[in-house]
């Protein structure tokens, strides 16, 4: 009878521990998506402010320099449930600004447009890396809040469901291109 008693206990013991390992993993799975979440709105950020900065810089001709600012403007203005599609327009603004490696040669001739140019192409660059490293932290902390114990136990607490951030960021290749 007693030797029942403890090996029960051992038993809930050993459970308890595991719940709490699982639940400390996803304490830090949860961390790490904030954290991504931060880098990645400093990159957009910093992607919209380099284009706007270009835009009103007089290097543009005036036609791009509106199309660049107005999706620009509209970037970094988005409420949260607007952010992908603004995010979104902001790169097919910048790839139809940067079609040809003639806008971008042109941008880099002008007076202060090689340090624009590659501001911008570090930006461009940057976006896509942050919402990658943000969207595998979401997948992860997804995976682990599918298990069963996960939801039977309610490990994640309150915490909100993880959504992955998608948008269009693929960079305009005429940036890309002169940049290599």
């Amino acid at each position: 009878m007693t030797a029942t008693l403890i090996w029960i206990l051992v038993a809930l013991v050993v459970i308890g521990l595991y719940l709490s390992w699982t639940a400390g993993r996803l304490d830090r799975l949860h961390a790490r998506i904030d954290a991504a979440r931060a880098a990645l709105d400093a990159q957009l950020l910093r992607r919209a402010s380099v284009a706007q900065e270009l835009a009103t810089s007089g290097v543009l001709d005036p036609a791009a320099s509106i199309v660049l600012y107005e999706a620009a403007h509209a970037a970094r203005q988005a409420e949260e449930e607007q952010r992908e599609v603004s995010e979104s327009e902001l790169s097919q603004a910048l790839r139809a600004v940067f079609a040809e490696l003639a806008q971008v040669e042109a941008v880099r001739e002008a007076p202060g447009g090689e340090e624009a140019a590659r501001e911008l192409t570090e930006a461009v660059r940057r976006v896509p890396m942050a919402r990658r490293f943000h969207n595998d932290a979401v997948r992860a902390a997804r995976a682990l809040r599918r298990h069963r114990k996960v939801r039977w136990f309610r490990l994640a607490g309150h915490a909100p469901f993880p959504m992955a951030f998608e948008m269009d960021d693929e960079p305009p290749a005429a940036l890309l291109d002169r940049a290599a």
